[in-house]
């Protein structure tokens, strides 16, 4: 009885550790397999921080470039406003003189008739 319980024990002994094997395995690969995953997203992240900074740096001298363009433009608008405020005042004053001008021409020819 003795043996028979004792090869049963040792059987089940045996059992028991080729499942603690086989469960260590399955755990070992899929520990192996995580650990790739994860440092294939870590060179994932790596590759986007760079891509990240890369596009911070391009939008920043963009926005520069074209803050410098606006200011320029608005300048060159101001300026033109300017310009035309002037001519319309001097139009204005060559009209009045233009006026009083063909006024006395007209007032001139009245007294002449």
């Amino acid at each position: 009885d003795f043996l028979v319980y004792k090869l049963e024990a040792q059987e089940a002994l045996n059992k028991e550790k080729q499942d603690s094997m086989n469960r260590y395995g399955a755990l070992s690969s899929q520990h192996k397999i995580l650990k790739n995953q994860h440092e294939d997203v870590k060179k994932q992240l790596l590759d986007l921080q760079l891509q990240h900074n890369s596009l911070k740096l391009e939008h920043r001298k963009t926005l520069e470039t074209h803050s410098q363009k606006y200011a320029q433009l608005q300048q060159e608008k101001d300026n033109e406003v300017s310009n035309l405020q002037d001519t319309v005042f001097k139009l204005r004053e060559e009209s009045k003189l233009l006026r009083k001008a063909h006024q006395e021409v007209h007032s001139q020819l009245l007294s002449a008739q």
